[in-house]
């Protein structure tokens, strides 16, 4: 299966949680690609005012992870702004993977999952799962661990 591992990273840890998902996904004899949802220049985290640069073209991917920090309790607006301005994903499984430094998913994560979900469903996507990954230190081993097998088994 050809596999789009589609991130917004702001700090770099959704990235890192997004690489070793592709190194998983290929070793499972997948084809993953990684690529990045980028602005046009500097973007303070939580800033709504931005132009999306690079938009990932997704129609050769048989399935999708998109993946994005939770930002004020919510997802990503850059990753909103991409998936909103994308096309159809109809016939096409979803998974959706968010960061988060509170220690707990109820505490943005959730939230920032319901929201892509949703976005997703709209384009028509099949969403097949999710996973939250906590970077406070004392989780981020275990939660890491946890998204990459949940997501990794959905394809």
């Amino acid at each position: 299966m050809k596999i789009g591992i589609v991130v917004y990273t702001w700090s770099g840890n959704t990235l890192s949680v997004a690489e070793k998902l592709k190194e998983r996904l290929d070793a499972n004899g997948h084809t993953a690609d990684l690529v990045q949802v980028k602005v046009v220049g500097e973007r303070q985290q939580g800033a709504r005012d931005f132009e999306l640069d690079t938009l990932p073209d997704i129609d050769t991917y048989d399935g999708i992870v998109f993946g994005a920090a939770v930002e004020a309790f919510s997802l990503s607006p850059v990753l909103g702004a991409y998936l909103k301005k994308i096309g159809s994903l109809a016939g096409k499984k979803v998974g959706c993977l968010v960061s988060q430094q509170f220690p707990y998913p109820w505490m943005g994560g959730s939230n920032a999952i319901r929201q892509m979900r949703k976005l997703c469903k709209a384009k028509g996507a099949t969403v097949v799962g999710s996973a939250v990954v906590n970077w406070a230190k004392s989780r981020r081993e275990k939660t890491t661990k946890a998204a990459i097998e949940r997501l990794a088994g959905l394809f």
